[in-house]
C-alpha cells in the first residue's frame, strides 16, 4: 500500500480537559476530589495516553512524513487521498474521524486496553510498528464499514458512522412528513433514528429494549424484542421513530423500516424552529432542519476502511 503521509488523530484526556477548564492542575485536582472521584485515575489515564502517543510517533518509518492533529480540527482538515489515518483513543474517536474521510484507511489504536474495551480498536501501541511494515510491503486486511448519508434540499449533507438523528433540539415534539417506499405519514414524535450496521447495537438497540419492556408491561408480547446485530459491511440502514404520537394530524404506523442500496428515506420538516440533524451524537456539528427543508437519507457511497490486526 502506498502511503503519502501518516495523520495521527488524538484527543484530550480527562486531565487535559480539566486543566483547560480550571486553568491549573491544582484547581482541577480540587474539583475532581470534591466530587468524590479519584484524581489518581485521571493522572494514570493521562500518563498512559501520552506514553502511547510517544510510542506511536517513534514507531513511524523514518521515510514517511507524519502530522499530529487534535480531533477538534477534523471538520476543517483536508486529508490527502493517500494518507494513512491513525486514531489514538476510544471507539468514539474512530467514529468521529471516519465521517470526514473519503476512502482513506484507518488504523485504530487502543491507548489503554485495561481501561477501554475497544470494539473498533484492533491494534495496541506496540503492534503499530510491525503493522506499518507489513502494510507497506503487502498490505493488511480491512473491513469496509457501511455509512449513512443525509442530503438537504439546500445542498448541505452529513455523513454518519453509527447513526443519524432527525428531530428537534429540545424536548418538544418534532413534526414532519415521512416518505418510505410507497407509504407516507405525518408524524409528531421525539424524532427518528437512522442506524448503520455498525451502530445497530447502540442507540437503535436501546429503542428495541424500550419497546420490549413496554410490550411486556402491557402484556402484548410473550417474547422479548431483540435487536439482531448486523454485519458492519451489510449495505442496509435501519430507521426507528421515537415515541410517535397518534392524533388527528399525525399517525403512528410508518415507524420503522429498512433503507437498502438505491433507496431513500425522505423527511419533510414542519418545524418552525429548532429542527436539527446531527450524526453520531455530535450535537455541535448539525444541520438546521426547519420548515421548508427536505432531507433524503440513504447509504453513503463511501465506506470506512478499518484496517485489521493480523495477530487477532
Amino acid at each position: 500500500m502506498a502511503i503519502d503521509k501518516i495523520i495521527l488523530v488524538t484527543r484530550p484526556t480527562r486531565l487535559q480537559e480539566s486543566v483547560k477548564r480550571y486553568n491549573t492542575k491544582q484547581q482541577a485536582r480540587f474539583f475532581v476530589q470534591s466530587r468524590g472521584q479519584s484524581f489518581d485515575d485521571y493522572e494514570s489515564e493521562d500518563a498512559n495516553y501520552l506514553r502511547a502517543r510517544d510510542q506511536l510517533v517513534k514507531s513511524f518509518p523514518a521515510e514517511l512524513r507524519f502530522q499530529v492533529i487534535d480531533r477538534s480540527f477534523l471538520p476543517n482538515f483536508v486529508f490527502g487521498p493517500d494518507d494513512l489515518v491513525i486514531t489514538l483513543g476510544q471507539d468514539g474517536l474512530v467514529v468521529n474521524t471516519a465521517k470526514y474521510l473519503d476512502g482513506q484507511a484507518v488504523l485504530a489504536v487502543n491507548p489503554d486496553p485495561s481501561r477501554f474495551d475497544g470494539v473498533l480498536l484492533p491494534f495496541l501501541p506496540d503492534q503499530v510498528a510491525p503493522a506499518l511494515q507489513r502494510l507497506l510491503r503487502a498490505g493488511l486486511q480491512q473491513r469496509s464499514i457501511s455509512m449513512a448519508r443525509v442530503d438537504l434540499n439546500d445542498g448541505q449533507s452529513l455523513f454518519a458512522f453509527n447513526d443519524l438523528f432527525l428531530g428537534v433540539r429540545t424536548h418538544t415534539s418534532a413534526r414532519y412528513t415521512i416518505h418510505h417506499r410507497k407509504k407516507s405519514e405525518r408524524h409528531s414524535s421525539s424524532g427518528l433514528i437512522v442506524s448503520t450496521p455498525a451502530g445497530s447495537t447502540g442507540w437503535l438497540s436501546s429503542m428495541y429494549n424500550m419497546a420490549a419492556g413496554v410490550a411486556q408491561f402491557a402484556g402484548a408480547a410473550s417474547k422479548k424484542i431483540a435487536a439482531t446485530p448486523l454485519a458492519w459491511e451489510e449495505r442496509k440502514l435501519l430507521f426507528v421513530v421515537r415515541e410517535p404520537f397518534r392524533s388527528k394530524w399525525s399517525g403512528a404506523d410508518l415507524v420503522c423500516g429498512e433503507i437498502r442500496d438505491r433507496e431513500e428515506l425522505t423527511i419533510e420538516s414542519h418545524m418552525s424552529e429548532g429542527g436539527v440533524i446531527f450524526s453520531d451524537g455530535m450535537e455541535s456539528d448539525f444541520l438546521e432542519f426547519n420548515a421548508g427543508a427536505t432531507a433524503k437519507v440513504r447509504l453513503a457511497e463511501k465506506t470506512t476502511r478499518l484496517l485489521l490486526n493480523p495477530e487477532d
